[in-house]
């Protein structure tokens, strides 16, 4: 063999390193899964269900009229003690509206003739679990009196476990005055998006301090739309807001 006969080096191949085993992988996968479920989405589904007021399982969603046409939808719900429905109402420059009697209807009637405000001007009555509105707000647009916020709340029977109850509302905002069509009195008639006086309650109470939480029921309206007792359209997301009373307000 000659010096130029030398043999040649061994291909110059790296070992490859070891593969870490696939049950590592799996392993540690696992752990993680484990974890998040534990320790993350458990705890917070049971939150949301321990969240929800027990009277939202037998809940109805559209009020009625006397003579049980349908009316308005429920779009909102509060829950707290009446006391703290009243301040936080207050607090938020919702007034109570007056009951209906003659005196409060010719006043009306003469406020919308005669263009004059009538902050407290009463409400007709609705009807949820068989029984008329137990409270009923309303805020002044301007000083006009043929349009105001207003909503009409009933209580519900079931209490959560600390024994509070929730509120029912139906919130809407009334655009012109007319004639009812069931009794020939002077009725006020809705605009159709009642999700806009929904939210505008959630946004007055929290500003006045008076949320402690607000948290949403999707699909609790399964009807998007209608007309209520005296024909006015009405539209609908479809969801229910549910705000959470604070035990003392907080005025801002």
């Amino acid at each position: 063999m000659t010096p130029n006969d030398q043999p040649a080096d061994p291909p110059n191949n790296p070992v490859p390193p070891p593969r870490r085993p696939r049950r590592l992988y799996i392993f540690f996968a696992a752990i993680v899964v484990y974890a998040v479920l534990a320790y993350l989405l458990i705890p917070l589904l049971w939150h949301r269900h321990e969240e929800r007021h027990p009277a939202l399982a037998s809940a109805e969603t559209i009020t009625r009229t006397r003579s049980g046409i349908p009316g308005d939808p429920i779009d909102i719900g509060l829950v707290g003690t009446e006391e703290q429905l009243q301040r936080g109402m207050l607090a938020a420059k919702w007034y109570p509206a007056d009951p209906i009697t003659l005196k409060s209807s010719m006043r009306i009637a003469a406020a919308v003739v005669l263009k004059r405000p009538y902050d407290d001007a009463p409400v007709s009555p609705l009807y949820l679990f068989g029984r008329v509105e137990d409270l009923a707000f309303e805020q002044p647009v301007g000083d006009d009196p043929r349009r105001r916020h207003h909503v009409r709340f009933w209580k519900s029977d079931k209490l959560d476990d600390q024994n509070r109850p929730l509120w029912f509302g139906s919130a809407t905002l009334d655009e012109r005055v007319g004639i009812a069509r069931d009794t020939g009195q002077v009725t006020h008639h809705i605009s159709p998006d009642v999700d806009a006086d929904r939210d505008k309650i959630i946004a007055d109470a929290n500003a006045a301090g008076w949320l402690a939480s607000v948290y949403w029921i999707d699909g609790f309206q399964k009807q998007l739309s209608g007309r209520n007792g005296e024909g006015d359209p009405w539209r609908t997301d479809g969801r229910l807001a549910v705000g959470v009373l604070a035990i003392a307000g907080n005025p801002k």
